[in-house]
């Protein structure tokens, strides 16, 4: 397949195709007049990249989980299970947290955070600086240091 047509197939930009191509992320091989070609497998890929995208999940950690798939076919079904749930913790985690932000930041949305006594984000004197930089109360427990 030709970039355009990969492009076209997946709803992935040109550039996009060339940039994953860079990162070592979806592979090519190239006509005697220097053109890229795609099997289409990297059809496959590319939805895989956008779905771990759209989680939340860095191209380094995609890259990873690339690497130890074929290049020549279209992935299993057992290999996306493995892939899988290699991440389940982290997903599981990151939805906690997601649900923790959204029932703690209800109150505030409805006053605009006036009133610092009451609100549950407040952090009176930098007492939670011990730990780490952000919003630690909307850190799971286990990762508050």
């Amino acid at each position: 397949m030709t970039i355009g047509e990969v492009a076209h197939r997946s709803g992935v930009a040109q550039t996009a195709l060339r940039f994953y191509e860079q990162r070592g992320l979806i592979h090519t091989t190239r006509t005697s007049g220097n053109q890229r070609r795609y099997d289409r497998s990297v059809l496959r890929r590319l939805a895989f990249i956008r779905s771990a995208q759209r989680v939340g999940l860095s191209l380094e950690q995609i890259s990873e989980a690339l690497s130890t798939l074929p290049h020549d076919h279209a992935p299993t079904k057992a290999d996306w299970a493995r892939l899988s749930r290699r991440w389940r913790d982290e997903l599981d985690a990151r939805i906690d947290g997601l649900q923790r932000l959204r029932d703690r930041l209800t109150g505030c949305i409805g006053c605009g955070c006036l009133s610092l006594r009451t609100c549950a984000l407040h952090n009176a004197d930098d007492r939670l600086a011990e730990f780490g930089p952000g919003a630690p109360l909307l850190r799971p427990t286990k990762d508050r240091r």
